[in-house]
């Protein structure tokens, strides 16, 4: 599992290829061990577990592809950039927040496609230096990435496991993440200030608006009945993710749903919106389920779990604060989806004896990973699309040792306010009880 992870987080092995050897090599040896209860069908078990993540990333897919060729995230986008007149603050702000927005509705991964491209065009255009934009709304996407059940896969993942309601997101971590924003918000508008002053006289200020009012948002839009209709079946969806609990289907049938109903609203021909999908990502998923479902057959995992109780002393809130942090600091150095499939046994065994309660542990989890990813060039997707954007278009590299100063200072803060978050929601009774 280890080795596999250090494919995962180097860069001469795609984490995919990675994942799927580790899935191979660790199959082989559990069946020549006798290490699964059932023997090779047991793998089929540990998949089964988690179908309902991949329905969710096929179906979610399916739907962002269709939206965005019909242009309403780039409409969207370019209304919101002309407000700022060109001024590089107000852009800064803007293309920040739609970063949060457009993650918690939209995923990390088409979010941050989007965005990436749009600010390559827009500070090409501004002749603005397009790296403390992708830099920032990179970090600020993680912050997005805690509001919802759906917005990021750690949360999907965790929350799966652990039955979290959708809406107890909303209750709970999207708070944090409200603030977590405007904390790195600030933070990053004083690291990149410099390159973010106004222009001076209001001949360049008449020049930047020009330059923005020209901008088209109607550019991508081929026509305008099918972007509605794709509005009301994303509307729908986001709805449904809402009422799932209460309609007593899975977050996968929604997701599955709104896709289906996104091609047949589209006219879309069926296969070639189905090849969208990133079948990659879906590979990967299944390799790291049966590499955590093999290692967990061990007891290994188990035995993880009493060594995290034994450090904290049995204490409730200290186990919290130590899983948090662990789970921030490692989704730094490789990568917070795997450390999410890692964590969530290790989770449900600390909480099974009754003596540590499990809600706080989840939200320890859930607000930990998706902070985490913010620390280094390759802990989240947002980070590793946004550096790839800008060495691809703009021919510039950022070292590990620039991006921990920026990204490291802001997971350190973000570490501290969750501890410190968590700790006095439980004290208060502000954590409600999973059904």
């Amino acid at each position: 599992m280890l080795l596999t992870y250090v494919g995962i987080a180097h860069k001469s092995m795609h984490k995919t290829l990675a994942s799927m050897l580790g899935a191979s090599i660790l199959t082989a040896l559990a069946v020549a061990l006798q290490v699964l209860p059932s023997g090779y069908p047991h793998v089929y078990h540990i998949i089964a577990k988690d179908l309902n993540v991949l329905g969710v990333i096929i179906g979610t897919g399916i739907l962002v592809d269709i939206v965005g060729r019909s242009g309403l995230f780039h409409f969207l986008s370019v209304k919101v950039v002309k407000r700022t007149a060109g001024d590089p603050g107000r852009l800064f702000f803007l293309l920040n927040a739609m970063a949060f927005l457009f993650v918690t509705f939209l995923t990390i991964v088409p979010s941050m496609l989007i965005l990436a491209s749009l600010i390559i065009v827009i500070t090409r255009s501004l002749k603005y230096d397009p790296k403390p934009f992708l830099i920032s709304t990179a970090i600020c996407a993680n912050t997005g990435a805690l509001v919802t059940f759906s917005s990021g896969l750690p949360n999907l993942m965790i929350g799966t496991a652990a039955s979290i309601p959708y809406l107890h997101f909303l209750r709970v971590s999207a708070p944090f993440a409200l603030l977590a924003f405007f904390i790195a918000h600030f933070i990053l508008r004083r690291l990149f200030s410099s390159a973010l002053r106004a222009a001076d006289s209001p001949q360049e200020r008449d020049a930047l608006a020009q330059t923005v009012a020209r901008f088209d948002e109607w550019a991508m839009v081929q026509d305008i009945r099918l972007m509605r209709r794709c509005l009301i079946v994303l509307l729908l969806t986001i709805l449904g993710f809402a009422l799932a609990q209460s309609l007593h289907v899975g977050l996968d049938f929604i997701a599955l749903a709104g896709g289906t109903a996104a091609i047949l609203v589209s006219g879309s021909d069926t296969e070639e919106t189905i090849r969208q999908v990133n079948w990659t990502v879906i590979l990967f998923f299944l390799g790291l389920f049966t590499i955590i479902g093999i290692v967990e057959a061990t007891g290994l995992l188990e035995r993880m779990a009493e060594g995290v109780v034994y450090i904290a002393q049995g204490k409730a809130g200290a186990t919290t604060a130590l899983l948090t942090a662990f789970s921030a600091i490692s989704s730094g150095i490789v990568d917070n989806i795997p450390v999410a499939a890692t964590l969530i046994p290790i989770a449900q065994s600390i909480s099974a004896g009754g003596t540590i309660p499990a809600e706080p542990l989840w939200w320890g989890l859930v607000i930990g990973t998706n902070i985490g990813g913010s620390a280094t060039p390759i802990g989240s997707i947002s980070c590793v699309i946004a550096l790839h954007t800008l060495h691809k278009e703009a021919h510039q590299d950022v070292g590990w040792g620039e991006f921990i100063k920026i990204g490291g200072g802001i997971t350190l803060v973000h570490l501290g306010l969750a501890i410190l978050y968590i700790s006095l929601l439980t004290r208060f009774g502000g954590i409600p009880s999973i059904p």
